[in-house]
């Protein structure tokens, strides 16, 4: 082979080793576009030597031009194997990290608006005597209904308010079974507070859901009367929601207790001027109450004539909303982290 030929032989086996090792240096697509010009461009170094393949002797132009092709097929391949690394490395783990992004918090765990309203109720009946007890979820009618002076004819033991398990067993659609439970095991005096779930045909909207947290109350003792009852009551308002907070009982009517009466609150939210929280009233709501019904104290084993008592039920989801303006009760339920931060 003349001396042109080669010449051209050892620029070509220069190109290849200098032109693999800018493929593979190459640290992203544009590094690897850079090299796919300098080496394979159309004015490239190849295309040079390639150019120059007519000035050498017929006899040297196959091999020369048959190692130009070879050339080219091995940097198109490291180019291809390239391209491929560089691509599946901007799907990996480390490229979808943004570093221009601010850091994610850590979500700080806290107690639950509900709970905490619970624990709070519970104290402050504690300062009165009151021991916190538990009781069945999944209860029989007799203590649901009917051990509470409430018969299975009445609208309250409807199937289209109750969840029935079975005839005769439902899921407690108050925590006031736990009333005739305890009153059935101990002999007075009783006073009890019954934290707890119940369960009603509700539907799931702002004010109303199928599952909610109740607290019940019972205190039973010779000589119990409506003062000690209103006192009591007062006790917890002023200890709950502040000394300026006023309170009210209303006449109502439940089953279990004879007076009946309804508690409200003076709206703190715009202490006692009319607002849409307290439709424009100034009151809200808070619990229902009354003296105990002798007709309970005889289902339970009770004398009527010797003992007395009251009783009354509250939702510590209504009173969380009332505390901190919270115009939804689903927003409690449904886990909205963004939502329950703002408690912890």
């Amino acid at each position: 082979m003349t001396p042109a030929g080669a010449s051209l032989l050892d620029r070509l086996a220069a190109i290849e080793g200098e032109g693999l090792a800018a493929i593979g240096e190459a640290a992203d697509s544009a590094a690897l576009e850079s090299a796919r010009v300098e080496y394979l461009g159309r004015n490239g170094r190849l295309a040079d030597v390639m150019s120059l393949i007519g000035t050498v002797e017929a006899r040297a132009r196959r091999d020369v031009g048959q190692r130009a092709n070879a050339v080219k097929t091995v940097l198109r391949g490291a180019l291809e194997a390239r391209a491929k690394a560089l691509e599946s490395a901007t799907r990996g783990p480390s490229a979808r990290i943004d570093l221009t992004l601010p850091a994610r918090g850590r979500w700080v765990g806290g107690v639950h608006p509900v709970t905490r309203v619970i624990d709070e109720i519970c104290e402050i009946f504690a300062e009165l005597g009151f021991t916190s007890v538990l009781g069945p979820e999944i209860e029989s009618t007799w203590y649901n209904f009917t051990a509470l002076n409430i018969p299975l004819d009445h609208p309250a033991a409807d199937m289209m308010d109750t969840f029935y398990l079975d005839k005769d067993v439902v899921l407690r659609t108050h925590t006031s079974p736990v009333q005739a439970r305890v009153m059935e095991t101990f002999r007075p005096p009783v006073r009890v507070v019954v934290p707890g779930l119940a369960y009603r045909r509700d539907s799931f909207d702002p004010s109303h859901a199928p599952a909610f947290e109740q607290i019940e109350g019972l205190a039973v003792d010779e000589g119990v009367d409506f003062v000690e009852f209103r006192a009591a009551i007062e006790h917890f308002v002023h200890h709950f929601f502040g000394r300026g907070t006023k309170s009210r009982f209303r006449p109502s009517f439940y089953p279990f207790t004879e007076p009946s009466a309804e508690v409200d609150v003076s709206c703190a939210v715009c202490a006692g001027g009319g607002c849409s929280t307290c439709k424009r009233t100034g009151w809200i709501t808070i619990m229902g109450s009354g003296m105990v019904d002798p007709a309970v104290f005889k289902a339970v084993g009770y004398d009527p004539e010797r003992y007395t008592g009251y009783a009354f039920g509250m939702g510590p989801a209504r009173i969380a909303m009332v505390r901190h303006g919270i115009p939804d009760m689903r927003l409690l339920y449904e886990g909205e982290m963004s939502f329950l931060q703002q408690f912890t």
